[in-house]
């Protein structure tokens, strides 16, 4: 059996994904002195901020890390698979991530000296 969300390195499985759950735990054994309630609620917080800036067609930036912005998509005409009649797909913001140098940087060196082996079953 083979999770898609996981990948290996040296035959240990990793995750690819880490949950707002996972998060909040990381979080609070890192900062001990924080009560785990607390830490969910300061990371409810500030996707909540996030979110409410992106619906408000805000930029966000965060240095080191990368910057979050809307990108516009235009109405097009597209095709009902099932029928093959033509729709129209309405126009629509969606929610862009671009990272940032130094995230970029530490990544690529983190994938260079970790060689990612596929699991036998790729």
């Amino acid at each position: 059996m083979t999770n898609q969300n996981k990948t290996y390195s040296n035959d240990v499985a990793i995750d690819r994904s880490i949950t707002r759950s996972e998060l909040i735990e990381l979080l609070s054994s890192k900062f001990p002195q924080l009560l785990p309630k607390d830490v969910e609620l300061v990371v409810k917080t500030l996707l909540d901020a996030m979110t409410n800036a992106l619906v408000e067609s805000k930029r966000i930036e965060l240095r080191g890390v990368g910057s979050f912005v809307l990108h516009h998509r235009p109405s097009r005409v597209g095709r009902n698979p099932k029928s093959g009649e033509q729709v129209l797909i309405p126009e629509k913001k969606v929610p862009h991530f671009k990272p940032g140098k130094e995230l970029r940087e530490r990544v690529d060196y983190k994938a260079a000296i970790t060689p990612v082996t596929p699991s036998p079953s790729e």
